[in-house]
C-alpha cells in the first residue's frame, strides 16, 4: 500500500479541527452514521486530493464548495474526473446551498446514496 503525503495528512486533520461553519452544519448531519446509517469520514486524504465527506462503503464523495471554488471551476472538473476515474461518486454543493436549504442539501445527499448500488455478497467469494 502506497504511503500517504503527509503534508496532505497533516493539512485534513487541521481541516477537521476547523471546520467552516457550512462544513460543520452538514458533518452535524451526516456524522456518527446517523444519515441512513452509512459511514461517513471527513477530511479524507484521496491522494493528491482531500475530500470534505466520503461515504466509502457506496463510493460517495460530497464537496463542499466555498467562495474560492467560483474561480476555479476547471480545477475543480480536473478533480472531480480523477476521484471519478477511482470509482467514486462526487455531488457538489456551494456554502450559500448548505446555509439557506440544509434540508435540501441532505435530501439530495440521500438520492446520491441510493442511486449507489450497495456491494453484493457473493458466496463464490467466501
Amino acid at each position: 500500500m502506497p504511503k500517504v503525503d503527509e503534508k496532505l495528512l497533516a493539512r485534513a486533520k487541521q481541516m477537521r479541527a476547523n471546520p467552516t461553519p457550512t462544513e460543520a452544519a452538514v458533518w452535524r448531519i451526516l456524522r456518527a452514521k446517523q444519515f441512513e446509517s452509512v459511514k461517513f469520514a471527513r477530511q479524507v486524504v484521496i491522494a493528491p486530493y482531500i475530500a470534505d465527506f466520503v461515504a466509502r462503503s457506496r463510493k460517495l464523495i460530497v464537496e463542499i464548495d466555498g467562495d474560492t471554488h467560483a474561480l476555479g471551476e476547471t480545477k475543480d472538473a480536473r478533480r472531480t474526473t480523477w476521484l471519478e476515474r477511482q470509482g467514486y461518486r462526487v455531488i457538489r454543493f456551494t456554502n450559500y446551498e448548505v446555509g439557506s436549504n440544509l434540508e435540501g442539501v441532505a435530501h439530495a445527499i440521500g438520492v446520491a446514496l441510493a442511486a449507489v448500488p450497495l456491494p453484493t455478497f457473493s458466496p463464490e467469494a467466501s
